[in-house]
């Protein structure tokens, strides 16, 4: 089995944004020379997470919106005693750091309106990695 990783960083510019990563995630996936198997989407922050949905731009808004009411950034959560940011680890622990999907014939296999974004709960940040790991043969 071959096992094939980069790291895709970037900065973000809001407090809560939504990044599309797909087409350089897609790029990753050629270059591995994987053509089955599975391709992992990891974003090694505690603030920050991994979401498949489509790219449009209202709806973009709405999954911002629906998240912010999820995790109540102005709430007197305890963590923000120590740092103002509770909001963004709960969002993150609920909504996940990674996503897995598969590799079929050298392409990564995602949905017609499945884009990958790292959803940023903690910006901006100068500097956000995450990382791509395929596998397969």
């Amino acid at each position: 089995m071959k096992v094939y990783f980069e790291e895709i960083v970037f900065s973000t510019s809001k407090r809560f944004q939504l990044v599309d990563i797909t087409h350089r995630v897609e790029e990753i996936v050629r270059r591995s020379g994987v053509r089955n198997g599975i391709c992992l989407v990891f974003a090694p922050h505690a603030t920050a997470a991994i979401i498949a949905n489509e790219h449009e731009s209202g709806l973009m808004e709405d999954i911002l919106t629906k998240i912010k009411e999820l995790v109540e950034p102005g709430r007197g959560w305890k963590h923000n005693i120590i740092d103002d940011n509770a909001h963004a680890h709960i969002g993150s622990a609920l909504i996940g750091a990674d996503r897995v999907f598969p590799v079929r014939d050298g392409s990564l296999i995602r949905g017609t309106w499945q884009n990958i974004f790292l959803v940023e709960l903690d910006g901006p940040r100068s500097r956000r990695v995450v990382i791509v790991e395929v596998m397969g043969e």
